[in-house]
């Protein structure tokens, strides 16, 4: 396991990109849930953001590919609009603790 982000630093409803052993990442968190996935959009295995950390659609309800507006269900990464309907992002073990957020690498 690797370390990622303190709990403090991925606020609910927030979301950030994090590059760890060469391969970019980005962590959302919803609900006080935090998911995360490889920072790649199924359709083109382009990183989803312009901006960083701005992986978020306006509403902060869904995940946004900036290249070609494809949508992503933050729960478990499934495209739901866009030229890649119904693949899924790449979802990567975490687990948190006191410590903040760890992922399988």
């Amino acid at each position: 396991m690797k370390f990622l982000c303190t709990t403090a630093d991925l606020p609910d409803n927030g979301s950030r990109g994090f590059v760890l052993d060469g391969r970019k990442v980005l962590a959302v968190r919803r609900a006080g849930q935090a998911y995360v996935y490889l920072n790649r959009c199924p359709h083109r295995g382009v990183p989803l953001e312009w901006q960083p950390d701005q992986f978020l659609d306006p509403s902060a309800s869904l995940i946004r590919c900036a290249t070609h507006g494809a949508l992503f269900l933050i729960e478990n990464g499934e495209c739901v609009a866009g030229p890649c309907a119904g693949q899924f992002l790449e979802a990567l073990d975490t687990r948190e603790d006191e410590q903040g957020l760890w992922i399988e690498c």
